[in-house]
């Protein structure tokens, strides 16, 4: 922001502030948070450095320049279609080494089935005969033009990524060890930490808890209470940017074996569903990298066994109310450890 720096900014949340009900106005709303402020009843909003702020645009315009070139890549796997080349069903990507030398030659002119195929030299699950019948197309000469110029958007878009992964490594320099700490979480790459640092930054004093950090973020549910009811559990906006990234990296960080945040899941899918669940999980994983950043300390898997090894006396209840169930007397002796 151009005035930081000049005087003390604060940035009110809408939804925090609201206008007195009546003839509303900008003039009046003004007036409305001047009063406020007054009296010290706004609580600002986060605004991060501009080192922080140089990293979200960065970052931010990563994401949406990949977003263009997957639809560039979708419009070239629908352009093909229509010219009965099924390439997307005999290759996983048709952007990866072998399909790019197959949209190649067809954009230099060729045509012949068994010669697209021999451009295939990766290793692929299809067989030469089904990947001879999945290239037995014809494009129109439009068609060709067009399969050109998306091929030229995507270069340019790669060309821009890269640009930006550049300018995106030096200036994560300083904080290099900060960010690799990150990727030591399940699910969390290198392009992930950067975002999460560039969305949330590097000093933790301002979020006092992690709570108030997943807070922020909009990955708890929110309090809406009424006459002793809980009226609505529904998540806030928050971070958008943040929380589909942490959402997605929840994802990756389920399908790894025996670790904390797969046994967090399934304890979770269980009785509140999918959703609920993995929102859950990315909650989980905010809450560590609040913590591996303020005292910068490295990820501690907690191990797939945790809440059992924390509720061993509720599971050992359990499985005696389960053995009797199935008419075994059970008499349980607490074991010394050695």
């Amino acid at each position: 922001m151009l005035c930081e720096g000049a005087f003390t900014l604060v940035l009110a949340n809408a939804h925090h502030v609201k206008a007195v009900p009546g003839r509303k106005t900008d003039v009046n709303d003004a007036t409305w948070l001047a009063d406020l402020i007054a009296h010290g009843l706004i609580r600002p909003s986060f605004v991060p450095p501009r080192a922080v702020q140089a990293l979200r645009e960065l970052t931010r315009t990563r994401k949406q320049l990949t977003r263009e070139k997957a639809s560039h890549v979708q419009r070239i796997d629908k352009l093909l279609q229509a010219a009965n080349l099924k390439l997307g069903s005999v290759l996983s990507d048709i952007m990866g080494q072998g399909g790019r030398a197959v949209l190649d030659a067809l954009v230099a002119g060729a045509s012949d089935p068994g010669q697209l195929a021999d451009l295939v030299r990766t290793r692929v699950r299809a067989s030469r005969t089904q990947l001879i019948e999945a290239l037995r197309g014809r494009l129109a000469p439009h068609q060709r033009l067009l399969l050109r110029l998306h091929l030229a958007q995507v270069d340019a878009i790669d060309a821009a990524i890269a640009e930006i992964d550049k300018e995106l490594g030096e200036r994560l320099e300083p904080f290099r060890e900060a960010v690799a700490r990150l990727t030591h979480m399940p699910g969390v790459s290198g392009v992930a930490a950067g975002v999460i640092v560039s969305e949330i930054g590097f000093d933790m004093r301002r979020f006092p808890t992690p709570a108030h950090l997943v807070s922020w973020a909009g990955l708890c549910p929110r309090n809406d209470e009424s006459a002793g009811k809980r009226r609505s559990t529904r998540l806030r906006h928050g971070a958008p940017w943040l929380k589909t990234l942490l959402v997605q990296s929840a994802w990756a960080a389920v399908r790894v074996k025996a670790s904390y945040p797969q046994a967090l899941f399934h304890r979770l899918r269980a009785r509140r569903g999918p959703k609920k669940a993995i929102v859950a999980v990315a909650a989980s994983m905010l809450t560590a990298i609040h913590v591996m950043l303020q005292k910068g300390v490295d990820y501690r898997d907690l191990g797939a066994d945790h809440f059992e090894r924390a509720h061993k006396h509720r599971l050992a209840d359990r499985l005696t109310k389960k053995l009797q169930q199935l008419g075994f007397d059970v008499a349980l002796t607490q074991r010394i450890p050695a």
